[in-house]
């Protein structure tokens, strides 16, 4: 890793790229090019590196790393910010979503501060926070949006108990029907493919496709068959992976006017019972198991358990079930007999804009977990944020492997239609070449992912011989990304940029998010979401001054299109609002976030405020920590740090606990502890001490995979407890 690193690139020689996995005969081609295509500063010398091509997908990681970490070998990030690893182009920049637009309408809103979509891109932002009618009334006129009844205005913020202000009053319309519509300012028409797929175990078939006329008459007579038994209104549960069914069962039954209950297929038969007891579910659509590396694993036998409710199941292969249904169940092949003689067209349900479409839940990690209501408004919010900072456009394939239970299923669905995307599905486990090599064959050019899966990804090397240049832009949610993870990443496109995304499923979007008119850098995000304006608090609740590198908690504008204003089992107010400052004669939003804006204008999220930690008076995060610590050793594959309240008193005690690439090998952790220390002291803070060091098998996450270092330090402190009545 970083170790490998040269002080510059000049100092590089053919037996470093050589131990680094170049062949000797290509050695002195490869040095040749490099140090001509590097400059004097360090940007302007991996800028150069990239555009020439000097480092190619195929190349070795350790290559990769020995020719990026000798460039920013001299880089000082505390007088200078995070390095960048990709810069927007002032030519192609025009042509992203959000600088066509910038360019249509930047000289009439801007006036002569308006340049070019790149330098002009702050003022931008800034006035969509400022001006939000007319940002919104733009951006509805990008996506696939039909209304039957046209919003009397955008914003009504009249109401100041209602924090978040009332968007779109007025508006009817059905958001699952703008999905299925073709739309002829995005070239969307009938023959477009809708969504392409391929079931695990079938990675040398080609892959399928669905048309969008094909796509919007499976719905229609799921919508059809959903009439003949339920009332409008009702609340249908999905537990099933993200296959073209669940999609096709999700978009009916908004589009007939009922609400989608979403349930991740992991989840106990207990989890599964608590979400369909809040949410009133009056039934649930899954399937008879689970596909993933080849395996079954049981499905319908955990809902079976969880709930009583009426069950509809849907084979996970073929066209019968695995399975014998209880009494009232049903399978999917006599759901679908119940639309027969039905008319094939269905007249969709239209509702207000704030109508309830979709229940969707936290994570749940304390308590019952929250039951959080999307209405008609939260998928525009979708469609218009990866607009803008994903830059999906018609004609892209959208590929993000997620679940419909969690909050990226929706936003990938609603983001890819709305744009007139085709949405891209693999049916089985993304841990495994197959999923790789169906992002290949399905010529994937906007990619999702977890910080977790590509570690997976990079640490199997699952993308060897594999191209992957069609995409043009990849994404990060869900945890902080690993700096040279995301290096491999990039490297296996060529460079191209990722976009880390931060938010939230009462959100129904990020908050905070990458830019493609604005230099990335590994890790980091550069800036806030169009349209959304946040300050960052010190202890006291003051907002930091907006260019100064600061730490602290994030407190959102409330005025937050596509964002909650109620829960159903929670009061909202207490949770998001109470307790929280006014800013500029309005109650700032909580999120819960410790984010640190660092010099040079980029963000680091640190973690949620309880991940924090006091360690000799100096407040620092459990993430970056662990940033520092998962390169102190090669046979790492993550860390947590957590710290530890001494039982008998005293300053807290830093605690850090590691799982190893290799689950079988032994490590000798005093040593482990001291590597720990010097990079810590090296790259933090020489004033931290390790004081605790362990090694374990794996660590314990939430569904949507997010570390539980919360339930790391409770197990670690009875340890401790237990240790010390020996």
């Amino acid at each position: 890793m970083a170790a490998t690193a040269r002080g510059s690139v000049g100092e590089i020689r053919a037996a470093d790229v050589e131990a680094a996995g170049l062949a000797a005969a290509d050695a002195g081609p490869f040095l040749a090019a490099l140090r001509s295509a590097a400059g004097k500063d360090a940007a302007t010398a991996w800028k150069a590196v990239v555009a020439a091509g000097v480092l190619r997908p195929d190349h070795p990681h350790a290559l990769h790393q020995l020719v990026y970490y000798s460039v920013y070998a001299g880089w000082d990030r505390a007088q200078r910010g995070p390095p960048p690893y990709w810069f927007p182009s002032p030519t192609d920049c025009k042509e992203t979503n959000l600088g066509r637009v910038m360019e249509q309408n930047g000289p009439k809103l801007l006036g002569a501060s308006y340049k070019d979509p790149i330098s002009s891109f702050g003022l931008f932002h800034k006035f969509s926070v400022h001006n939000q009618e007319v940002y919104w009334k733009i951006v509805l006129k990008e996506l696939s949006i039909k209304f039957v009844q046209e919003p009397k205005t955008i914003l009504d913020a009249s109401d100041k108990s209602n924090k978040g202000g009332a968007w779109f009053p007025g508006a009817v319309l059905n958001i699952a029907e703008c999905c299925l519509l073709p739309w002829p300012s995005q070239n969307k028409t009938d023959d477009s493919t809708a969504i392409v797929w391929r079931d695990e175990g079938f990675d040398d078939c080609p892959v399928n496709r669905m048309s969008l006329k094909e796509l919007r008459t499976q719905v229609m007579t799921v919508a059809n068959a959903l009439d003949t038994m339920f009332q409008k209104g009702d609340r249908i549960a999905i537990d099933m992976p993200m296959t073209c069914n669940a999609v096709i069962v999700y978009l009916a039954i908004i589009l007939g006017g009922f609400v989608v209950v979403g349930i991740a297929d992991s989840f106990a038969p207990q989890e599964i019972a608590t979400r369909m007891r809040v949410a009133k579910a009056k039934a649930i659509f899954t399937q008879d198991f689970i596909i993933r590396g080849g395996k079954k694993f049981p499905l319908y036998s955990r809902v079976m358990e969880g709930t009583s409710s009426k069950a509809i199941v849907i084979p996970a292969t073929g066209d019968r079930l695995g399975v014998t249904l209880r009494n009232g169940d049903m399978s999917w092949k006599d759901f679908l007999s119940r639309a027969a003689g039905r008319s094939s067209m269905y007249s969709p349900v239209y509702q207000s804009a704030d109508a309830l479409i979709n229940i969707l839940f936290s994570s749940g990690t304390t308590g019952e977990p929250k039951a959080i209501p999307w209405t008609q408004l939260c998928p525009i919010r979708c469609g218009a944020d990866t607009w803008a900072h994903l830059d999906v456009r018609p004609k892209d394939i959208g590929l993000w492997p997620t679940n419909l239970g969690w909050v990226m299923g929706p936003i990938q669905l609603f983001s890819c239609f709305l744009n007139g995307a085709t949405l891209a599905l693999y049916h089985g486990s993304p841990l495994g070449r197959g999923f790789c090599k169906f992002v290949q064959d399905a010529r994937v050019s906007v990619l999702g992912s977890v910080p977790s899966l590509v570690k997976s990804w990079k640490a199997g090397n699952l993308t060897e011989g594999l191209d992957w240049t069609k995409i043009r832009v990849l994404a990060t949610t869900g945890e902080a990304s690993d700096i040279d993870d995301n290096l491999w990443l990039s490297s296996r496109t060529c460079y191209k940029p990722i976009v880390e995304c931060c938010g939230g499923t009462e959100l129904a979007s990020s908050y905070i998010q990458g830019s493609l008119l604005q230099p990335q850098a590994f890790g980091a995000f550069s800036g806030a979401s169009m349209s959304t304006g946040f300050v960052i608090l010190d202890e006291q609740g003051n907002a930091y001054p907006d260019d100064l590198p600061c730490s602290g908690e994030v407190g959102l504008f409330p005025l937050y299109f596509g964002a909650t204003n109620r829960l159903l089992n929670a009061d909202h107010d207490k949770v998001y609002f109470d307790g929280m400052p006014i800013y500029r004669g309005r109650q700032l939003r909580r999120h819960g976030d410790i984010i640190q804006r660092t010099v040079g204008g980029y963000y680091i999220v640190q973690g949620r405020a309880d991940d924090t930690m006091n360690l000799g008076g100096i407040k620092t995060s459990s993430v970056e920590i662990e940033r520092v610590c998962n390169g102190a050793d090669e046979g790492l594959l993550e860390t947590a740090a957590v710290s530890i309240k001494p039982s008998g008193g005293g300053p807290e005690q830093l605690a850090i606990l590691a799982v190893l690439k290799d689950r079988s090998a032994t490590c000798d952790t005093n040593l482990l502890k001291s590597k720990f220390q010097r990079a810590i002291q090296r790259n933090l803070n020489p004033l931290f001490r390790v004081s605790y060091v362990k090694v374990v098998p794996e660590f314990p996450r939430t569904a949507s995979n997010k570390l539980l270092r919360r339930v790391l330090r409770d197990q670690l402190k009875q340890e401790l407890v237990n240790h010390s009545k020996l």
